[in-house]
């Protein structure tokens, strides 16, 4: 069985061709994998036909698209998407019988038993996963997380939207970038600092807040300077940006006590792994909480999202054909 799978984000789309071996169950082979530029194109629908036109050679009419948002009714629900996605108008354009949606951290959710874990860059923590549930967290042009609780019979992930709970500061100094993005104080998501622009949002709001023009005008170029310690607000944005990424992280492993590891996906943060390292990341993953000795044994890595969204989510689409295989035998026997 051929099948297309993808994970679309706000800034690249991964496609790949995959290939279901119908004699070795579980087993999923990739045949053709891409990476393209979202803003590229005018629709998802276009994105998806450039990979097809240039890399699949027989009839595919299945599909799984891992995507940021939650899927409301026939519409995936997001902020950080360059387009609408419709599954009921995919199917249409490009003559698919199915098209599949789940959230992104989902997809990655479900690669945590696969090459994910296996590829990740120790941070802190253990060197060893314990039992239990694993949580992914990714930064990047928003913020996501979901668990991954394992199970006799494989796993079961729960998605999130977690990116999207309040900005809680933590210093002075983060308190003042809160006031100066409200003002008039309400709703600041975490992700707004949290995340690829939020790293160039904070950058902003030091700068306003000690009265300098920004010079730097991407995240890419706030941390090549944090890298090169040639602007001091670029050193304070990657160092405010990774602490309160270590709260978040921290807050939601008191939520979920994910004992077998916590993974912190994402090329961005890869990018930034040794001034991460060197953060205040572990201490406020830890500080001042009664449960600091139990979150002292939750290890935690840094991998890179790569295909990982892809292959999680053809694994997914995989185990729910399966079940819904099944549960249509025991239905017809019944």
């Amino acid at each position: 069985m051929l099948f297309l799978a993808g994970d679309i984000g706000g800034t690249n789309g991964h496609v790949a061709l995959m290939r279901a071996a119908d004699d070795r169950p579980g087993h999923i082979e990739t045949l053709a994998y891409r990476v393209y530029p979202c803003a590229a194109f005018p629709s998802l629908a276009e994105l998806i036909r450039t990979f097809i036109d240039s890399e699949v050679r027989a009839p595919v009419s299945h599909c799984v698209l891992a995507c940021a948002g939650q899927v409301m009714g026939d519409e995936v629900a997001n902020d950080n998407l360059a387009w609408p996605i419709l599954p009921a108008a995919l199917r249409a354009t490009l003559g698919l019988a199915d098209v599949a949606i789940l959230n992104d951290f989902e997809a990655l959710g479900y690669a945590i038993d696969g090459p994910l874990a296996e590829s990740g860059r120790h941070l802190c923590g253990p060197q060893l996963r314990g039992v239990g549930p694993s949580l992914v967290v990714g930064p990047g042009t928003g913020l996501g997380a979901a668990i991954y609780v394992p199970h006799a019979t494989g796993g079961t992930v729960l998605t999130t939207e977690a990116g999207q709970m309040d900005f809680a500061p933590h210093s002075v100094r983060e308190r003042d970038v809160l006031a100066w993005l409200a003002p008039e104080g309400g709703y600041v998501p975490v992700e707004l600092i949290v995340s690829g622009p939020g790293l160039l949002t904070a950058y902003e709001a030091l700068c306003a807040l000690d009265g300098v023009m920004p010079a730097l005008a991407t995240p890419k170029a706030v941390t090549a300077a944090a890298a090169e310690e040639s602007d001091s607000r670029a050193v304070e944005a990657v160092a405010l940006f990774c602490a309160a990424l270590g709260s978040f992280t921290g807050n939601l492993a008191m939520s979920y006590l994910p004992t077998g590891g916590i993974f912190l996906a994402g090329g961005f943060l890869s990018s930034i792994f040794d001034l991460l390292k060197q953060s205040a990341f572990e201490e406020r993953f830890l500080h001042g909480r009664s449960v600091r000795a139990m979150l002292a044994q939750v290890p935690v890595w840094v991998t890179e999202h790569g295909s990982h969204g892809v292959q999680g989510a053809a694994r997914w689409y995989m185990h729910h054909r399966e079940a819904t295989r099944t549960a249509f035998a025991e239905g017809a026997v019944a």
